[in-house]
């Protein structure tokens, strides 16, 4: 089973910013897509941005041009550089990988963002 540590969340000043980190262990299995959803009360989970083992980004319109995701394929962790953050970023942030053959997926526990208008 997969666990993944998440950290660097925090409160931040509009305009400002943050990373975000998560570090997944527990697996011998490759990791395929790792990637950050974020999620606030009453609303769904929605895409913020992924990478895939080639190195393949995807964002979400919202943050295009101000978030970055990398990977560190050795660490099996990856980053959300978050730029110009903005009040609608406020959330509480979740990684996802998905791993193995079968594409198993397991979910981080989530680190709260703020940002102060």
């Amino acid at each position: 089973q997969v666990q993944l540590v998440e950290s660097g969340g925090g409160l931040v000043q509009a305009g400002g910013s943050l990373r975000l980190s998560c570090a997944a262990s527990g697996t011998r299995l490759s990791i395929n897509v790792m990637g950050w959803y974020r999620q606030t009360p009453g609303n769904q989970r929605e895409l913020v941005a992924d990478i895939t083992s080639g190195g393949s980004s995807n964002y979400a319109d919202s943050v295009k041009g101000r978030f970055t995701i990398s990977r560190d394929a050795p660490k099996n962790t990856v980053y959300l550089q978050m730029n110009s953050l903005k009040p609608e970023d406020t959330s509480i942030y979740y990684c996802k990988v998905d791993y193995g053959p079968w594409r198993r997926t397991a979910w981080g526990r989530g680190t709260q963002v703020t940002v102060s208008s």
